[in-house]
């Protein structure tokens, strides 16, 4: 929802102004000059809260990004047995994604190309994620449930393996009705990798 017109020029308002922008006319349009536009001010007070295109784009990236780990964060800081914690953080993962992809899908598909941009927050991004598997995997192998393995290695595999479910480039996949079976697959092959097998009595 859009702020009053009178209402102070705020970096939370320019973003959202930023947003709206880039929903309705694209990623192209995501530069200082056109969200100052949309928001009826010089695009001089809007260089008083933004640097340049490039730092918006950073921003707006960074507000969406944002947006889906606060969840995920959550789950990791939560005490619980680290298989079913790291089920829990993919299938959130997974949802959050699927979910924004249906509800929004110009911002959704717009996001795409303006993380090309906004390269350092995609990667680090990426690097959360496999700072928050890695921190599930580590714990599981300190209970004696995952095996004994590199973390952030074994985090990056789990991440890459499952990238099909969760990155924006396969969101067109996403509707497959086959899409859960194929998770479901994956993530129990991922498991025999990484569980600690039961010894048979």
């Amino acid at each position: 929802m859009m702020a009053p017109a009178d209402a102070p020029l705020t970096r939370d308002r320019i973003l959202a102004a930023a947003e709206d922008v880039v929903r309705r006319f694209g990623p192209d349009k995501a530069t200082v000059v056109d969200v100052a536009r949309a928001l009826g001010v010089s695009h001089a007070a809007v260089y008083r809260h933004v640097a340049d295109k490039s730092a918006l784009r950073d921003l707006v990236v960074g507000r969406w990004v944002e947006a889906t780990m606060a969840p995920l964060r959550a789950i990791a800081a939560r005490p619980e047995p680290a298989r079913r914690q790291l089920r829990r953080l993919f299938d959130t993962l997974i949802a959050i994604k699927c979910r924004r992809a249906a509800e929004d899908p110009e911002l959704f598909a717009a996001y795409r190309t303006l993380a090309t941009d906004a390269k350092s927050v995609a990667a680090a991004h990426v690097e959360e994620l496999v700072a928050l598997t890695a921190k599930i995997i580590r714990a599981g192998v300190k209970e004696g449930t995952l095996r004994s393995v590199d973390p952030a290695a074994a985090a990056r595999a789990v991440l890459f393996a499952t990238s099909r479910f969760h990155h924006p480039a396969h969101a067109a996949e996403w509707t497959d009705p086959s899409i859960d079976a194929t998770y479901n697959q994956v993530w129990r092959l991922l498991m025999d990798g990484l569980c600690v097998a039961k010894r048979s009595r």
